[in-house]
């Protein structure tokens, strides 16, 4: 059975087979209710709010909802109230089972923002070897892994669309899905998909809105 993704808004997104759901990124941007909706798991990237809401997430944990993210995300959670049972603390290099899934987590820190501030704890999933969400950096796949969709972070005070554009040609997905994008207007949508489809020919893109889906081979 394919996968099935849906996007709920900025970088959240529900991964879906077999009725087994799990939710990466679900943040204050995104409409959660519809992301959340029957989930058993959640990963997160980092402890960014646009990434986690973590009020809202830890509600979910104590409604059975089980977590796997950076320790520092855990804490949070944890000290929002989130049973620590359910909270799975993840790095680089861990290889797991999500709700029927294979992850892999990959990479240690964001994407510099401004010499001057902290770096904080992402990891980056790639979901049964076909799509990868790299959170806020440019965490690139394990050699010759074939990525079907390459999430693509287009809008963040971090991001520079050249670079941007070199990490998807690094990556070498089939298909490029835009996300963090809630910065943007309709105009910068616009030109960030331009700009990438430009440079990245090879790359099918696939801009979806929210609550819009996209099926993937897996």
């Amino acid at each position: 059975m394919p996968l099935t993704i849906t996007r709920h808004g900025h970088s959240c997104v529900r991964v879906e087979r077999d009725g087994r759901v799990l939710v990466v990124d679900p943040g204050a941007w995104s409409d959660l209710g519809a992301a959340l909706d029957g989930a058993e798991a959640v990963l997160i990237t980092h402890e960014h709010p646009d990434h986690v809401d973590v009020g809202a997430v830890a509600d979910r944990v104590g409604a059975g909802v089980q977590v796997w993210a950076p320790e520092s995300v855990v804490a949070d959670l944890a000290a929002a109230g989130a049973p620590r049972e359910r909270l799975h603390p993840v790095a680089d290099g861990d290889d797991l089972t999500v709700a029927g899934a294979r992850v892999r987590v990959m990479g240690e820190r964001h994407a510099v923002i401004h010499p001057d501030l902290p770096v904080p704890a992402n990891v980056a999933y790639l979901v049964d070897d076909v799509l990868l969400h790299p959170g806020d950096s440019y965490t690139l796949p394990p050699d010759g892994t074939s990525v079907d969709v390459l999430l693509q972070p287009v809008g963040a005070p971090w991001l520079r669309l050249a670079d941007a554009a070199d990490y998807v040609r690094a990556v070498a997905p089939r298909r490029v899905v835009p996300i963090h994008d809630e910065l943007l207007s309709d105009l910068g949508r616009a030109g960030a998909a331009r700009l990438l489809g430009t440079l990245v020919p090879t790359a099918e893109l696939v801009a979806l809105a929210s609550g819009e889906s996209l099926s993937l081979d897996g």
